[in-house]
């Protein structure tokens, strides 16, 4: 969802490249520098018959290219050493290499052009927290992998008792500007009659939250990812809470890969089939406290969401 609000720092960074051995135990070497408290421990075994129907390029080059934007914490940022990308898609990346048994290496680029330089031949894909969408799909395949919508944010404690969108009627409620969270407030209002919810916008996501950490707001809608980093982060976990399980307009992140590149996509949904079925998916997932995206089985071009 974090493209659907169009309001992320896109980053290019030229010349940098970070290799996810595929012979390590699946995380990057700096993940345990934030995230969650837990380690992941399910396996991410070899799988030769994966590894076979690897295009033969892929298998003379010795890696799997994708594209990321690391500025998406919890799914990939960088590191206090400001150039190890960490995060759940670095550590879901070289899970991915352990299975197929080709290392991975992802590549900063700016998030506007990794579509297009994939179906070029620049990348092998693109892993970086991507939305599953028609448009999208009319001009390259996706690996689908994580749930992720609009989740509710609150003061930790959760003081007024906020579980859903119906209680935030006849309340204050801080969004950023110009996004999806404010449209889906608006359509909201209806519901709650002679107790409309009262909309303040702010320019930027940090001064709408912290209108609910200084209790001038009850909450704010924000990408589910970001919101349970927050929620679990040693660093804003006593402050931030949130309200509930549910998501709002879900769609799914997808691993792009070009069209004309059926061995790559198929091999990679088997390779996180596999990842799910063996338990090391979910234990990724709680490592970053992203519990709530997971998906029980990868699929291809499933999803429908839509971007601005």
């Amino acid at each position: 969802m974090k493209h659907l609000t169009n309001r992320r720092l896109r980053l290019a960074v030229a010349g940098v490249v970070l290799t996810l051995s595929a012979a390590g135990c699946g995380t990057t070497t700096a993940a345990d520098e934030t995230g969650g408290d837990g380690t992941a421990s399910g396996t991410a075994e070899f799988s030769q018959e994966i590894h076979d129907r690897l295009p033969d390029a892929v298998k003379r080059r010795g890696a799997i290219r994708l594209a990321t934007d690391p500025s998406y914490a919890p799914m990939e940022s960088y590191g206090a050493d400001g150039r190890t990308i960490i995060g759940f898609e670095p550590d879901l990346a070289a899970a991915l290499g352990a299975v197929t048994g080709i290392r991975v290496e992802l590549v900063p680029a700016e998030f506007g052009s990794m579509i297009a330089e994939t179906n070029k031949g620049t990348f092998d894909g693109v892993l970086s927290s991507m939305t599953d969408t028609p448009e999208r799909k009319k001009k390259i395949d996706f690996v689908d992998y994580f749930s992720a919508g609009l989740a509710l944010v609150v003061q930790r404690g959760n003081p007024e008792g906020i579980t859903d969108l119906k209680d935030l009627c006849g309340q204050v409620v801080a969004a950023e500007q110009g996004t999806v969270q404010v449209d889906l407030l608006r359509r909201t209002q209806p519901a709650c009659g002679s107790r409309p919810i009262t909309i303040q916008t702010f320019k930027t996501n940090a001064d709408a939250l912290l209108q609910v950490r200084t209790g001038r707001a009850v909450a704010i809608l924000n990408d589910y990812p970001p919101a349970a980093h927050l929620a679990t982060d040693p660093r804003t976990r006593s402050q931030y809470q949130l309200a509930s399980t549910v998501q709002y307009e879900p769609g799914l992140f997808g691993i792009a890969v070009a069209k004309n590149n059926p061995e790559l996509r198929d091999a990679l949904r088997d390779a996180l089939d596999q990842l799910i079925r063996s338990g090391r998916y979910a234990d990724l997932l709680e490592r970053w406290g992203l519990t709530n995206g997971a998906v029980s089985t990868s699929s291809i071009n499933a999803g429908d969401g839509t971007e601005e």
